[in-house]
């Protein structure tokens, strides 16, 4: 499975909330853009896929920005994830019917294709993104 900048930006976003939460405190999408050193344009279309998943949520005007809509321990890197990449699953007979050409009673690999999702989908689901943020203060302590 691989991950597109979209996925990869996204948690990016989610990280960079965490770290700098406040209270009654917004980040500008500028700020997070010069801090990750990312397209601020991109940034502004993955922000939206954030903002419908519930995982964000933004003020306009002069004081305005954007802020996690739950704590930071309380979203999976899951959810932002799906959020910004919708269905994650490495081959798509894993989530829908398809028409690769194989019987799906017959094919030797989707059961371990399945195993091996369902580790990520594990993995994903228990690491959130305080987690992550703990890990980057650690770092930047050391």
């Amino acid at each position: 499975m691989k991950m597109s900048t979209r996925g990869q930006y996204a948690l990016e976003i989610a990280v960079d909330l965490a770290l700098h939460l406040m209270p009654d405190r917004l980040e500008s999408l500028n700020d997070i853009a010069k801090r990750r050193n990312l397209s601020e344009k991109y940034l502004e279309r993955i922000m939206k896929l954030l903002k419908e998943a519930g995982l964000v949520k933004s003020v306009r005007g002069a004081y305005g920005g954007y802020c996690l809509t739950k704590e930071p321990g309380e979203i999976s890197v899951l959810e932002v994830l799906r959020a910004a990449e919708g269905q994650l699953a490495p081959v798509s007979c894993l989530v829908e019917n398809t028409e690769c050409g194989m019987e799906c009673e017959i094919c030797s690999t989707k059961s371990t294709w399945g195993e091996m999702w369902e580790q990520i989908l594990d993995t994903a689901a228990e690491v959130t993104v305080a987690d992550i943020a703990e890990i980057i203060k650690k770092k930047e302590t050391c």
